[in-house]
């Protein structure tokens, strides 16, 4: 978003797991703020410590979806796990690139959790994630 200013715009938007909003209050926070490896109060330790003051929070360059606008952004794939606190903020800046006009095509692993996309050992749905990122960086990139 702040690329757009200053003229300096990516290519390309590959969002895995996004933190969109800070100190968010949506459904996914709720549903999967505990028990999932990645915790709400993890994620508000994070918070805490990356904004100097609260109330800073609600500035866009900490919440990209409170950014005024989300048009004229470059193409986005967003990928979530259906197990994640993360995974409405991710479904939510999809929407609204795509309600801007922006491209944005949205993804969820519904069976999975905050950063599976790493777990190729152990779990199957990993590579299908990183096939489906390297497919769009080649789509977009080359």
């Amino acid at each position: 978003l702040g690329a757009k200013e200053k003229n300096h715009q990516p290519a390309f938007q590959l969002l895995i797991y996004p933190a969109t909003l800070m100190y968010p209050d949506t459904q996914s926070y709720h549903d999967n703020g505990e028990g999932y490896a990645l915790t709400a109060e993890i994620m508000h330790w994070f918070m805490d410590h990356y904004l100097p003051e609260r109330n800073l929070a609600h500035d866009w360059r900490a919440s990209p979806l409170k950014a005024p606008s989300h048009a004229d952004l470059p193409p986005a794939l967003v990928l979530t796990a259906g197990f994640d606190p993360l995974r409405d903020e991710g479904r939510l800046y999809a929407n609204a690139l795509s309600a801007a006009g922006s491209s944005a095509e949205y993804i969820c692993f519904e069976r999975q959790i905050h950063g599976f996309i790493t777990m190729g050992r152990i779990m199957r749905e990993a590579h299908t994630g990183v096939a489906v990122c390297a497919d769009a960086l080649k789509r977009y990139l080359s």
